[in-house]
C-alpha cells in the first residue's frame, strides 16, 4: 500500500510504508531516488505505483531542519537567476529544494523560449557555484503556474498553488458543455492552458445533459412548436428551438413530445 506525498510541488508522490498507515496531514520523511525529502501526508492509503517510501513520521529536528534548508533553497534560487541572466540562458528557475541530508539540490525549471534548454551547461556551472549535486526538473506551464503562485479568474489563489494534488485532463468540450465562451481569454488560466476547474462541475453537466435532446435535433413541443435544437439550457433542463419562420424557442423537457 502507499500513500500519495506532497513536497513542494503540486504533483503527489506515492511513497509505500511498512506497518501503521501514517496520518492524512502528517509530516513524513520519504527516500526517494536515494535522498531523503520532508514531504506531508495527503491520501489515506491507496493502490498507487511507489514512487518512495516513507521512513519515518518527521521528528522536530526534520521540521526545524526543513525550515532552515527552506531559506538556503530561496538564496540558492536568487543565485542561480543571475546565473540565467548573466548566461542568457533560455530558461528560469522556479524553485530550489535540497534534500534533508543536503547531498543536491533539486531545481525546478520553465522554458520560456522554443530552443533546447542547455542542461549539461547549466548543471556544471550550478554546481561550480552551489558546490554539490544539482538535479534539474523540467516543468510545464501548470506546474510552472503551481510553484510561483497565481491568481485564479475566481479572484483566489489559483488551485494549484494551493489545495490541488495533481491535473486532470481538460478539454474544449468541457467548456462547449457548460455553455461557456469558447474565447481563449476566457476559458484559460494564467498558465495559458485551459481551465482546470472546468473539469470540477462537468461530470454533472454530462449527466444533466443526457436527459435532453442532442443539438441540431428536430422535435417538437406539447404546444405543437416544432424546430430544431440550437442551444443547451443544462441547469434549467431546457433547450432553445430554432422554427422553421427563424424564431428562438425555449422550452422545458418536460414540455417536449416524447
Amino acid at each position: 500500500m502507499t500513500v500519495g506525498v506532497r513536497f513542494r510541488t503540486p504533483r503527489l508522490v506515492y511513497a509505500r510504508f511498512l506497518g501503521d498507515p501514517p496520518p492524512v496531514g502528517s509530516h513524513v520523511v520519504v527516500r526517494q531516488e536515494g535522498r531523503l525529502y520532508l514531504g506531508q501526508v495527503r491520501t489515506p492509503p491507496t493502490e498507487g505505483r511507489p514512487e518512495g517510501e516513507v521512513l519515518r513520521l518527521a521528528s522536530k529536528d526534520d521540521l526545524d531542519r526543513a525550515v532552515r534548508l527552506k531559506e538556503k533553497a530561496e538564496d540558492a534560487l536568487y543565485l542561480l537567476r543571475a546565473l540565467f541572466r548573466e548566461k542568457g540562458l533560455p530558461g528560469k528557475p522556479l524553485l530550489c529544494e535540497y534534500d534533508l541530508e543536503e547531498k543536491a539540490l533539486r531545481v525546478h525549471l520553465a522554458r520560456l523560449e522554443e530552443k533546447k534548454l542547455p542542461f549539461g551547461q547549466i548543471v556544471k556551472e550550478a554546481r561550480s557555484r552551489l558546490g554539490l549535486r544539482v538535479e534539474l526538473v523540467l516543468e510545464g506551464p501548470r506546474e510552472a503556474a503551481g510553484l510561483v503562485g497565481t491568481l485564479g479568474a475566481c479572484g483566489m489563489e489559483s488551485c494549484c498553488s494551493t489545495w490541488l494534488q495533481g491535473f486532470a485532463p481538460v478539454s474544449i468540450r468541457m467548456a462547449r458543455d457548460q455553455g461557456l465562451p469558447l474565447s481563449p481569454e476566457k476559458i484559460s488560466g494564467p498558465c495559458g492552458r485551459l481551465l482546470c476547474c472546468l473539469a470540477y462541475e462537468h461530470p454533472v453537466y454530462e449527466e444533466l445533459l443526457r436527459e435532453l435532446p442532442r443539438k441540431n435535433a428536430r422535435v417538437c413541443a406539447k404546444s405543437g412548436v416544432c424546430g430544431k435544437v440550437v442551444k443547451h439550457h443544462p441547469l434549467a433542463q431546457a433547450v432553445d428551438l430554432q422554427t422553421p419562420e427563424g424564431k428562438v424557442v425555449t422550452v422545458h423537457k418536460s414540455e417536449l413530445e416524447a
